[in-house]
């Protein structure tokens, strides 16, 4: 696979839930990226032939390090895409914020509630005790 069709790494909104075939993308972009290396030379033939007069081996050289080169740019450029991705936008976390907020709200709210029947309850026996009391002094 030639480096210039190395296929563009498709970059989803922040409200695209993230799939299984984002994986497959990446494993796409890594296989492009081995295919693009596959046709370099190794480091032995490549100083051999830097070194050597022939201008068609220093244009041999040169476009394997540019197919290289512009291999890595797209994956790099695929790897920020993904790290962009991951990271919520804005109004997701207000939105995260605001749904936190309304839980804690609902649950301190339900705990006054409890706390306020327990008070009442208090309340009730207290008046109990000062009537038994009232009826106990107006006895005497």
């Amino acid at each position: 696979m030639d480096p210039q069709q190395l296929p563009d790494p498709p970059l989803q909104s922040p409200s695209q839930p993230q799939s299984p075939a984002m994986g497959d993308d990446m494993i796409a972009c890594v296989a492009a990226l081995e295919a693009a290396l596959l046709p370099c030379l190794p480091a032995r033939e490549l100083q051999a032939i830097d070194r050597s007069s022939h201008p068609s081996h220093q244009i041999d050289v040169e476009r394997h390090a540019r197919d290289f080169m512009e291999a890595a740019k797209k994956l790099q450029l695929y790897f920020i895409g993904l790290q962009h991705e991951d990271q919520p936008s804005k109004l997701e976390m207000l939105q995260k914020d605001i749904s936190a907020m309304q839980e804690e709200l609902k649950a301190k709210t339900e705990m006054i509630r409890e706390q306020e029947r327990m008070i009442q309850g208090w309340r009730k026996n207290l008046k109990d005790q000062l009537d038994g009391h009232d009826v106990e002094l107006g006895k005497v």
